[in-house]
């Protein structure tokens, strides 16, 4: 009976009812206008919209008349099939809102998948908490402590290359940490909590600071001139700035030799860090490789 009433329906319409799901499922919340500023719509058409996705998944919206927008409903079943990649690429760059479909690539490619995705329901979780600056109760599962119930308070999604990440101040052990999104179970909002001052993301300090790191061609590489070309170097050197919660992980992806002499051997390590002092007091800086710290600083990121 879905396909039918599907099938009946024009892309156009597809692609707006699609919208509605991953706002609903994943921020929380719809308003009309946020139809019609997304879709160029008159207001007229985003009611119609709202009311047809309300008669298709009858449980899946209510309206809320005090904040006077649509909500996610008690028994939410997604309708439409977004593939794990699509929703994070929406969330985190902002296109590809549309209903998804399996278009004809214009030329061959391919590229790697990533070894695991995160469930999609606990995912809406974590994102409408960040969205509504819920806090979130949860089931975690690490190496070193096993299974744990904690309280957090997410504020971003961190991608490490591998795997997804929520950054979120942990009540359990009182400081911020990365939180692996598939160690993650039993997600629970817990509405009415307030956040205190000491929890929110500008107490942070590891990302609120920014590094200034200087990549260069590794000294014990041939031919630093191809480094240059593939790095998009200028002046034999690449400039990033990052926050010092993502420096490990963007170090550790790109395999740059952190160590003070450059001292690693391989053909993966093709940059050194100029200057490793630049990762003094960053926490996730032993993640970097050949990086020895100057103390006995211990990493905020939960992924062991």
């Amino acid at each position: 009976m879905m396909n039918e009433r599907f099938a009946d329906l024009t892309q156009p319409q597809r692609d707006r009812l699609a919208f509605v799901e991953l706002r609903v499922r994943f921020i929380g919340e719809i308003r009309r206008q946020d139809l019609v500023t997304r879709f160029g719509i008159q207001s007229a058409a985003a009611s119609r919209d709202l009311a047809l996705y309300k008669e298709l998944a009858s449980g899946n919206i209510d309206y809320d008349s005090k904040v006077k927008s649509y909500v996610l409903g008690p028994d939410f079943q997604p309708i439409f099939d977004f593939p794990p990649e699509r929703v994070l690429s929406w969330l985190t760059q902002g296109f590809g809102d549309g209903e998804p479909m399996r278009l004809k690539a214009w030329v061959m490619s391919e590229s790697p998948s990533r070894l695991a995705h995160p469930d999609l329901d606990v995912l809406a979780s974590v994102t409408r908490a960040i969205h509504q600056e819920c806090p979130l109760g949860i089931e975690y599962y690490s190496i070193s402590s096993g299974r744990t119930e904690r309280e957090i308070v997410p504020f971003a999604l961190i991608d490490n290359g591998l795997r997804w990440h929520v950054r979120a101040f942990d009540r359990k052990s009182q400081e911020f940490r990365d939180f692996v999104i598939t160690r993650i179970k039993r997600p629970a909002a817990l509405k009415g909590q307030p956040v205190a001052p000491h929890e929110m993301s500008d107490q942070d300090i590891q990302w609120t600071r920014i590094v200034e790191l200087e990549l260069v061609p590794h000294p014990d590489q041939p031919r630093p001139e191809i480094a240059e070309m593939d790095y998009g170097m200028t002046g034999g050197m690449v400039k990033m700035k990052l926050r010092a919660a993502t420096a490990g992980y963007i170090l550790r992806k790109w395999s740059v030799d952190c160590s003070a002499d450059h001292s690693l051997r391989g053909p993966e390590y093709r940059l050194w860090l100029k200057d490793h002092l630049a990762l003094y007091g960053v926490k996730n800086a032993v993640l970097a490789p050949g990086y020895a710290p100057l103390d006995a600083t211990r990493s905020g990121a939960e992924c062991d």
